[in-house]
């Protein structure tokens, strides 16, 4: 145990983000830095309790007992150790993770819980500043070739633990650049591309050969993938996003959050002085309350957009964890991300009618309801009617599954009642050697879930190519998440 008393005398402590007035001028990343000794302090809250519900809370069964107590010690390379135990990419899970880990703290059962997100960003940031994250190369190769189509956090989870246990595995990404959406969804502001550029460097260096621009299942074909590749690890994401079938979605301004968010990091890679679909000067409506939304809103606020409005149709949630969401339960909570901190309105139990255009066909305002649930739905309340004006609306509801047509229809895969990839108990789809991991099986997710899913899937692909049980499966393709 760290502090047998911190969890006592010691108060939750989180950095402190940059002034908002500052912080709009740019794309870095929002957090200060937070000095060592108030971090050690805070690992030292950790009761290394009998039951750490933290791993439950967890899908990587990160062992956060242990590298807090390591951190409370000073001893900042074995808790690196530790923490790449059960995680390929802590750099990731530690900027983008809500964290439902802490959700399942003990001491968060009647105090604060424990930075445990905190703990793990400074650990490996540290890990990268002495040198500790190095390549870690097979012993001996296999001969056997695998291909990872996808390259998301759940597909480079895979390939980097085939890649350690000697398989020859290439990452196949449809778009120029590698990362998924933690390349061209995820706003700088929320991680800065360096920790995805870093890592990359050493899965090039362990022997991951990545190639980019390929379409697969179009630039090449199942018949190729299936005759060059011994196993196939399908890790392309959920990309299929809900629409709003309403009158005059067609109109000019009216786009996906997809849309929108890979050009904003565009111009953050240089590929672009000024994003085609920009806020300047706009009224921007976000349709969607969640992560992406809130993506959006900071994206817009950062392109100098005249207000911004988030709309949510489900009603505004409680300040504090409810009976509904009892711990250690992710809690469905009202929070406020960096990007509500700089501004806008959110409004909640309200539903979009229609959007309304101008002569030029470009969207103007869009006529929202409020709403109320009923046990079927949502109903309008009738005289709630109006308008809200709006030169930029963009949809971020969520996601409805995996692309379809092409490469998994080609492949002939089974899906299950979601619209999903249908997996086994080892991460195999109906096809054998075809192997799904991530928001393609598991539907719209974590980051966290991703990294796990990535790795099951992985052992699951050793074991069918080597007969082996030498990698580690954190989670079974059956179990659902806690948020």
């Amino acid at each position: 145990m760290a502090d047998p008393k911190g969890f006592m005398t010691t108060p939750r402590e989180t950095p402190l983000r940059r002034p908002v007035d500052v912080r709009i001028k740019d794309w870095r990343e929002v957090y200060l830095e937070f000095e060592q000794p108030k971090l050690q302090k805070q690992a030292g809250r950790c009761m290394d309790c009998g039951i750490p519900f933290c791993h439950q809370g967890c899908p990587l069964g990160n062992l956060i007992p242990e590298w807090n107590d390591l951190v409370w010690r000073d001893d900042w390379q074995e808790a690196a150790e530790r923490l790449h135990a059960t995680n390929n990419f802590p750099e990731f899970t530690g900027t983008l993770c809500p964290a439902p880990c802490e959700a399942a703290c003990v001491v968060g059962i009647n105090s604060d819980p424990v930075s445990i997100k905190q703990v793990e960003i400074t650990i490996i940031d540290k890990a990268w500043e002495a040198g500790h994250v190095r390549p870690q190369l097979p012993r001996a190769g296999t001969g056997k070739t695998v291909a990872v189509v996808g390259s998301g956090p759940a597909g480079l989870a895979a390939a980097q633990q085939l890649t350690r246990v000697g398989h020859n595995v290439v990452v196949y990404e449809r778009a120029d650049r590698i990362g998924g959406l933690l390349r061209y969804g995820i706003p700088e502001f929320k991680m800065e591309k360096h920790r995805l550029d870093r890592r990359l460097g050493q899965m090039r260096a362990e022997g991951t050969e990545f190639r980019t621009g390929v379409n697969v299942g179009v630039d090449v074909t199942v018949e190729q993938l299936r005759e060059d590749y011994d196993a196939v690890v399908l890790a392309g994401g959920a990309t299929q996003a809900r629409d709003l079938p309403v009158t005059g979605r067609e109109l000019d301004g009216v786009h996906q959050a997809m849309e929108y968010l890979p050009l904003a990091n565009r111009v953050q890679e240089g590929d672009l002085a000024r994003s085609p679909i920009h806020a300047e000067g706009k009224h921007v409506v976000v349709i969607g309350g969640g992560d992406t939304g809130a993506d959006c809103v900071g994206t817009a606020h950062r392109q100098g957009a005249a207000s911004v409005t988030q709309l949510e149709i489900m009603p505004m949630p409680p300040e504090s964890r409810s009976e509904a969401h009892p711990w250690p339960t992710y809690p469905m909570i009202y929070r406020v991300s960096s990007a509500h901190e700089e501004g806008g309105e959110r409004l909640y139990s309200v539903n979009t009618q229609e959007f309304l255009g101008d002569d030029q066909g470009r969207v103007r305002a869009l006529r929202l309801v409020e709403v109320r649930r009923t046990d079927t739905g949502f109903e309008p309340v009738e005289g709630t009617e109006r308008e809200l004006p709006a030169q930029l609306v963009l949809l971020a509801m969520g996601f409805v599954g995996p692309e379809r047509a092409g490469l998994l229809e080609d492949l002939g895969v089974s899906l299950d009642a979601r619209g999903n990839v249908a997996r086994d108990e080892n991460f195999m789809s109906s096809v054998d050697g075809i192997f799904s991991a991530g928001d393609m099986g598991r539907g719209q997710s974590l980051i966290v879930w991703a990294i796990a899913e990535g790795r099951s899937a992985a052992a699951g692909v050793d074991r069918y190519l080597a007969g082996r049980k030498i990698l580690p499966t954190p989670i079974a393709p059956t179990d659902r998440p806690l948020v």
